[in-house]
């Protein structure tokens, strides 16, 4: 028994040497954002945020129910999220909205706010497929 839990533990060691051993310091970080929820999307946000000033280039992609974070019709109840949206764009980051999300919801480019852009196969999947590239949820 002691010995099959002493390989059990080896492996997962070395496995997380392994895999730290594969992340950059600067890779880029892509943030997949489906929700409305007001908690999740400022944490979803901030974690970019914070890891952006750290020297990973950010990307956040708005789809689902997060279309009405980069959209002028949330501006009262997501002005917090959207004007963090907005900072992230102005400081580089990459903010982009589903353009099928965005028809689904009702809305068009026009109604984008400042620093949000529409996305497309090549936008979405330059950074998205950008080699190094980490992944989060929310």
């Amino acid at each position: 028994m002691f010995l099959k839990s002493f390989k059990s533990a080896v492996i997962a060691v070395l496995a997380t040497l392994s895999l730290s051993a594969f992340a950059g310091a600067n890779d880029p970080l892509f943030i997949n954002l489906s929700t409305d929820e007001m908690h999740r999307s400022t944490m979803a946000i901030n974690f970019g945020k914070h890891h952006s000033a750290n020297g990973h280039p950010l990307s956040i992609f708005l789809n689902d129910k997060a279309v009405i974070l980069g959209v002028k019709a949330g501006s009262e109840k997501y002005a917090a999220q959207q004007k963090e949206l907005s900072d992230i764009a102005a400081k580089g980051g990459l903010v982009i909205m589903c353009p099928m999300c965005l028809k689904q919801a009702g809305y068009s480019e026009a109604d984008l706010i400042s620093g949000v852009q529409l996305g497309s196969p090549k936008v979405t999947g330059d950074a998205l497929f950008k080699d190094g590239t980490k992944t989060m949820s929310w």
